[in-house]
């Protein structure tokens, strides 16, 4: 029987404190989703303790126990997750999921080729986030992401030497054409940012959700998580259903309100420092 449910947490770049620059998207808005290194240490700490699986990759999806198992996934491609994550990935024996933005490769804060093939030969999966990262996927035109997925497929495929098969969708604008086109460029397992354990199909593609990682959650709220504790993962489902409905109220507005808060947020933060 097929397997109908999976858990995934979902992080993006390890940096210090105020050099969030160094790795992946410089704006504010991604800044809210890098965690210091320490920080991202005591995560993996606390989600060993809180987990009775090792995370692994997701094509051992119906080998792994149905309960107390977790996939950890890394968007944008930044550097960190090679300078950063694989290295304590492979101390634990863990497997992780790392999804490129495959048109800055090789820019300043992305990794190089090469990072990438070591990523994959050292056991873990690579996998597209598109080619150009659009900020609100779900509002490209049908040939337009037919190029994103396409475009980004074959340039990892071609990095890698092996097909692509798995993608994460940028920006956490969903839909049923995102997922359809994925599905038309190879994509067989597509990770959304919806908090949910629920997997569903489209196409030839297996649609699953995850619980998102930001710089302030601490290791405790991860470990809850990764373990599938209720008041946690409803707590994510509240508010994903909140910033959902503002999302398709205000469009390209509402990114613009939520930039202009998230600056207003750093710096009085920096002021305090």
């Amino acid at each position: 029987m097929a397997r109908t449910q999976a858990l995934s947490l979902m992080y993006h770049d390890v940096v210090d404190g105020r050099e969030h620059q160094g790795s992946g998207f410089p704006s504010s808005d991604a800044a809210i989703y890098k965690v210091e290194p320490l920080l991202f240490a005591a995560h993996m700490r606390a989600i060993a303790q809180a987990v009775s699986e090792k995370p692994s990759s997701v094509f051992a999806l119906d080998q792994v126990e149905r309960r107390n198992s977790v996939f950890l996934t890394f968007d944008d491609g930044g550097v960190s997750a090679y300078s950063r994550v694989v290295d304590l990935l492979d101390s634990l024996g863990w497997v992780g999921h790392f999804f490129v933005t495959t048109g800055c490769i090789g820019h300043k804060s992305f990794m190089s080729r090469q990072q990438i093939r070591e990523l994959v030969r050292r056991g873990h999966v690579v996998g597209s986030h598109s080619h150009t990262h659009p900020l609100m996927m779900a509002n490209c035109s049908p040939e337009e992401l037919r190029t994103e997925w396409q475009s980004s497929v074959d340039i990892l495929s071609e990095i890698i030497g092996a097909p692509v098969k798995v993608a994460s969708v940028p920006g956490g604008y969903y839909s049923k054409q995102v997922a359809e086109t994925a599905s038309l460029a190879g994509i067989e397992v597509l990770f959304n940012s919806e908090p949910t354990t629920a997997i569903h199909r489209v196409g030839q593609c297996l649609v699953l959700g995850r619980y998102g990682i930001q710089q302030t959650t601490s290791a405790g709220v991860a470990a809850s998580l990764a373990a599938g504790y209720g008041v946690s993962r409803i707590g994510q489902g509240v508010l994903w259903n909140l910033k959902k409905s503002l999302k398709c109220i205000g469009g390209e507005h509402y990114l613009t309100v939520r930039r202009m808060v998230i600056e207003k947020i750093r710096a009085a933060r920096c002021d305090r420092e």
